[in-house]
């Protein structure tokens, strides 16, 4: 895989409005192609010319191709040919680690994923840094062999814990065991392509916000029930990240009447409560299973089994209280929630809405993946990026 990565350039003024421009343009084109360029003109406020010059430009680069059909405009004139997406060229690679294993996926300009693969953390190195994204690279050299036609433009890596988009670190993961590791500079090396990092509840808004439900909301809070628990905040097409990334850490706010212990020393805090291992563990506890993957649990209850149900229902309700109480501070307009009862069960939602209260309730909604959303996490990272600054997939990077 050839590197692309291209020199620093400090933006100026003039380059930064004519990457807002070309970002609006692109973003019209994904979510209304195929569309005229009458109508992005429209729809984005720009002239008809620099809508012509960027369509012409993304074109050159291959993001965007004419229709096939010409559409006749209602009255007298001319036919227009539309332009969409062309998704049948690039890829971008996505890296998700997560506690038991590491998700490498492919995923087209419209956030769909091509292709996938889970890598288990085992053997001697477990989840050794160095030895997961060693196992990353090759995953997704993999999957690019297995579809020569398609050609990535660069990688996004997500995962929960602490991470610094900036300097594309891990600052800090407790449960991997992982500091301070430099996964895009080791992961650029290994794959020889443009990395870009972030967390994977702020990698997930972005999706929402490009491709999901929560396209066009103003402001949208993501809520991530994992092994790990934190939150995203985007508010007029950007997300929070405060200073080294660390916006959104709410694994240690207190939980009330809560009884599990913490490493950090108290008791009751959200991530402890409401994290997959304390479900697993309270599974295990109710005799409903004797492994530690949540989905054996969502499986017991679609199989009838109470115990199971009511422990999935009793933590829905738990995460809508928490919710209600970011509610409360930071009053999006939306609210998407990932966990693995709300994604695949009407009576956890209902529950989590529930506990979130009658007023809200109808803002709260499960993740627009249930089915891919640590692929969609890993893979909108790049795309963010891209779309963020659709020129610099430059002739010579692709």
């Amino acid at each position: 895989m050839p590197r692309t990565a291209a020199p620093s350039v400090v933006p100026t003024p003039t380059t930064s409005r004519r990457r807002t421009s070309a970002s609006v343009v692109l973003r019209s084109v994904l979510e209304h192609g195929p569309v005229a360029r009458s109508t992005i003109s429209r729809l984005t406020g720009l002239s008809p010319a620099s809508v012509t010059d960027y369509c012409a430009r993304f074109s050159e680069l291959g993001l965007i191709r004419e229709s096939d059909e010409p559409r006749r405009p209602q009255g007298v004139g001319r036919p227009h040919v539309p332009l969409d997406l062309d998704d049948s060229r690039f890829v971008v690679g996505g890296v998700h680690v997560a506690v038991p294993y590491t998700t490498v996926a492919l995923l087209n300009l419209r956030g769909r994923v091509v292709d996938r693969r889970e890598l288990r953390h085992d053997g001697t190195d477990g989840a050794d840094p160095s030895a997961v994204l060693a196992r990353a690279a090759d995953g997704l050299a993999a999957l690019l062999d297995r579809s020569p036609r398609l050609r990535a433009l660069g990688v996004g890596f997500a995962a929960g814990g602490w991470v610094d988009r900036d300097s594309g670190t891990v600052v800090e993961h407790p449960l991997l065991g992982w500091r301070e590791v430099p996964v895009r500079e080791v992961l650029g090396a290994a794959t020889g392509l443009p990395v870009h990092v972030d967390g994977h509840a702020r990698a997930l808004v972005n999706a929402e916000r490009l491709f999901g439900r929560a396209r066009g909301g103003r402001s949208v809070l993501h809520l991530f029930v994992g092994n790990v628990v934190d939150a995203a905040f985007a508010t007029h097409d950007e997300v929070l990240h405060g200073p080294r990334s660390q916006a959104g850490a709410i694994a240690h706010l207190p939980v009330p009447g809560g009884t599990e212990p913490c490493p950090c020393g108290r008791t009751g805090c959200l991530q402890v409560e409401l994290s997959e291992r304390t479900l697993c563990a309270r599974a295990r506890r109710a005799g409903v299973t004797d492994g530690t993957n949540p989905m054996h649990v969502v499986a017991a209850a679609a199989a009838g089994d109470p115990e199971a149900a009511g422990l999935l229902v009793e933590r829905a309700a738990a995460i809508g209280r928490a919710t209600r109480l970011l509610l409360d501070v930071l009053n999006p307009e939306t609210v998407v929630v990932t966990e693995v009862g709300v994604m695949h069960r009407e009576d956890c939602l209902a529950a989590l809405r529930e506990g979130v209260g009658d007023a809200r309730a109808a803002s709260v909604m499960p993740t627009s993946f249930p089915d891919s959303v640590l692929a969609v996490a890993g893979g909108s990272v790049a795309l963010d990026v891209l779309y963020r600054d659709p020129l610099a997939a430059s002739p010579e990077a692709i």
